[in-house]
């Protein structure tokens, strides 16, 4: 995790504060932070990465699309 972020920083305390004290909206709040995350990270390597083709930005949308580790479109 990015600790320098404030706003993944906060979204983590209270993922933890949820999952210490077993409210009900725990997994939302894991589940909030995993995709905070999962944001940070793509802004990160799209900032540093070379231009993408057409064809490879669709294959990269459909991977994110597809969910659940499943292979949406051959390589």
């Amino acid at each position: 995790m990015a600790a320098h972020d404030p706003e993944l920083r906060r979204l983590a305390a209270r993922a933890g504060a949820a999952a210490r004290n077993r409210l009900p909206d725990a997994d939302a709040r894991r589940a909030e932070l995993a995709a905070a995350r999962l944001a940070h990270h793509i802004t990160t390597v799209v900032a540093t990465a070379p231009p993408l083709s057409d064809a490879q930005r669709d294959r990269l949308a459909a991977l994110l699309r597809s969910g659940a580790g499943e292979t949406a479109v051959a390589s």
